[in-house]
């Protein structure tokens, strides 16, 4: 048997007597109206409130059904909340600790503070000792029994609402959401009820049947979900408010959405409807951005110039294609018989420019200079031999494929301009030294004499004479200072063989 069976079927009339007037022969007739929306808002607080202390007084007792006592706990509830409301505002005020809702003034909060100071009363012996105020059950059956009432029409709407405007003029101290006005004749309260701005109006918004004071019509108007308004992204349409979320995401033409060609760079947002427009408008760069994805090592301004070429050989095969992959692999194709693209060319360009520029900066006579004490240190740098030994002529042919490689290694320098001359004058003056065999111990110690300035009889080492930097930096050398150096050899190697009495 359902614990609901007994759930009396008639509704019966609770209305509160109203407060009476402090003064006697003051104005009898008071204006009843409040504000409609908070009035229905609080009255529908009640079922739950009254549900809640049916389920807890009959947990555990065998004999009792929450609808067995719910006509009962319903008027002592009625009655209950009508003598808190009168004398709770002055409890609040006097005593400075006890009520949770000091913090809050609304008549919402005092209202529902109270029903569950009511329901509290309710609870008997097993729902205080017990686990059951704790329970998912409880909750459960709370919920049930509220439902069961409210299809059953046992605590009308409108009886509930008659409740709450007397309790709500006993605690609405700051008069904010119920008419205070009062008057000595019926007639007064009769012409001053039509222009009341706490008279109830229901919405005229089709499908909407909320009821409110006229001084909330625009609050109500703003948030109402049945409200017709247009489209919020500034399309044609108009619909509900309660529809605009699902019509911007989906339908509307406005839309903002990707640019077909996001996946390729362009990450242009743009209302639905005008895709057709951005192709037409940005098509060359739509165009570019694909020539990117195919050449990715060449410059902006060389793909520029390629889509140039595409646009003024094939713009009638690639105004017509839509879609990303059909464009790409088109533009693969006529790409591919423009012929390739020279990738590189601006940077040898710049790279050549740069070279020359600071081969430039040396000049003849640093470079003479170099090769100069180079060939110095090269000539002093071998040690002495025996006096008995004497010095074969340098062959002149070995001279002249010295020369021939220099020439060469210098060629191969400017065609490049980066490599370095180190390697080739080290060699090249190596080999012209290797030429010269072995000196007599006082010929020798008088060219380091005369060309070093090392005093007589002092021994040179190698790696001593040797200048702390022999290197000849990657620099552009020109073909008539390649000639002085060996010139410069050649001087060299004929005055030692004067000096020793041979013939050149």
């Amino acid at each position: 048997e359902s614990p609901f069976t007994d759930l009396p079927q008639n509704d019966v009339e609770l209305t509160p007597d109203k407060v009476k007037d402090e003064k006697e022969g003051g104005p009898t007739f008071h204006c009843d109206l409040c504000d409609a929306e908070l009035v229905y808002t609080i009255a529908q607080a009640f079922l739950p409130g009254l549900s809640t202390a049916c389920v807890d007084n009959t947990t555990g007792d065998v004999f009792k059904s929450p609808g067995s006592v719910a006509a009962e706990i319903r008027k002592e509830m009625a009655e209950y909340l009508t003598q808190r409301s009168e004398t709770f505002v002055a409890e609040s005020v006097v005593l400075d600790a006890g009520l949770e809702v000091q913090a809050s003034d609304h008549p919402y909060d005092i209202i529902a503070y109270l029903i569950d100071e009511f329901a509290t009363t309710k609870r008997n012996l097993f729902s205080r000792v017990s686990e059951w105020l704790l329970s998912d059950k409880r909750e459960d059956k709370i919920d049930d029994f509220s439902q069961e009432m409210e299809i059953n029409g046992f605590w009308s709407i409108d009886k509930r609402e008659a409740i709450v405007q007397t309790l709500l003029k006993n605690v609405d101290l700051k008069n904010e959401f119920h008419c205070d006005m009062k008057f000595y004749s019926a007639d007064e309260l009769a012409q001053h009820v039509p222009t009341c701005k706490y008279r109830s109006m229901t919405c005229q918004n089709e499908g909407c049947y909320a009821k409110y004071s006229i001084s909330q019509m625009e609050n109500h108007d703003s948030v109402c979900p049945y409200k017709m308004i247009p489209c919020e992204q500034n399309c044609s349409a108009s619909l509900m408010r309660r529809d605009m979320d699902r019509h911007c995401i989906t339908v509307c033409p406005m839309k903002l959405v990707n640019c077909p060609f996001y996946s390729v760079g362009c990450k242009s947002a743009i209302p639905q409807c005008k895709i057709e427009e951005h192709r037409s408008s940005d098509f060359h760069s739509h165009l570019l951005y694909i020539l990117q994805g195919i050449h990715k090592e060449a410059s902006v301004e060389v793909l520029r110039k390629r889509v140039g070429q595409l646009l003024q050989k094939y713009s009638s095969k690639l105004a017509n294609i839509r879609d990303l992959r059909s464009l790409t692999y088109k533009v693969k194709d006529l790409d591919a018989k423009l012929g390739p693209l020279k990738v590189c060319a601006t940077n040898e360009v710049d790279v050549a420019t740069k070279t020359a520029g600071k081969l430039q900066i040396l000049e003849a006579s640093d470079a003479n200079k170099v090769t100069e004490k180079g060939a110095e240190t090269r000539v002093v740098g071998f040690e002495a031999k025996p006096q008995s030994l004497e010095v074969t002529p340098t062959n002149k042919d070995s001279i002249e494929a010295v020369k021939a490689e220099i020439k060469d290694s210098a060629a191969k320098q400017q065609s490049l301009g980066v490599k370095s001359l180190n390697k080739v004058c080290k060699e090249g003056l190596k080999t012209k030294a290797t030429d010269v065999e072995a000196k007599p111990q006082s010929l020798e110690n008088t060219i380091i004499n005369k060309d070093s300035g090392v005093a007589p009889g002092t021994t040179v080492n190698h790696h001593e004479a040797r200048p702390p930097s022999l290197e000849v930096s990657p620099k552009k050398v020109s073909e008539a200072t390649i000639e002085n150096s060996v010139k410069d050899v050649e001087g060299k190697v004929r005055l030692s063989k004067v000096s020793t009495g041979e013939n050149w």
